[in-house]
């Protein structure tokens, strides 16, 4: 059996549209944002969500029942944890560039692009055969890594999707073989 994944960002950032390496709550869906998405929203009979502060506080204002996923958890940023993009970028040009343009990069000493796919997939495997669909509240890059899985893209290919905040995204992630011999 496919199941199908709706995936569902925060808005994240803290207004000033400057990216930040962490998944602090530096801001949420006002009332309004939270209102129109919940209404565009069908009811699923499972939610998950990424323990972040930005994933809770989206999954509250949506009224959700959620349950909580450490798998869905945001990157590890390593030393880079809680610095702008243009911090980074002055003091570590290379290492930044190296990151965004090799999978396999780690210069922060943290979670590189592979290994975030990595433990995504391990994720998206352990979902029980029976589940039919899902809403997923977690940061961008997790919704990357699930588009990747789904869409059997390479790694290289993580940095040029997106999915917009507030904006949900269904998938039917690739049929492990595990579920193909249960089905």
């Amino acid at each position: 059996m496919t199941i199908r994944l709706t995936l569902l960002c925060p808005i994240a950032g803290d207004g000033t549209g400057e990216a930040v390496f962490d998944d602090d709550d530096l801001s949420g869906p006002g009332p309004s944002e939270a209102d129109a998405a919940g209404a565009a929203l069908p009811r699923y009979p499972v939610v998950f969500r990424a323990p972040s502060a930005r994933c809770a506080r989206t999954a509250r204002a949506l009224a959700l029942e959620s349950t909580l996923e450490p798998a869905l958890r945001g990157f590890d940023y390593g030393e880079w944890h809680g610095r702008t993009a243009a911090e980074v970028a002055a003091a570590d040009p290379c290492g930044l560039s190296a990151w965004l343009t090799d999978p396999d990069a780690a210069p922060h000493g943290g979670e590189s692009v592979r290994g975030l796919c990595r433990r995504i997939t391990r994720w998206l495997n352990s979902l029980p055969p029976d589940m039919d669909r899902a809403l997923v509240i977690a940061e961008p890059t997790v919704a990357r890594a699930v588009l990747v899985h789904a869409l059997a893209a390479p790694v290289r290919t993580f940095w040029h999707l997106t999915v917009p905040p507030l904006s949900p995204v269904s998938v039917a992630p690739c049929v492990c073989p595990a579920r193909t011999r249960a089905a």
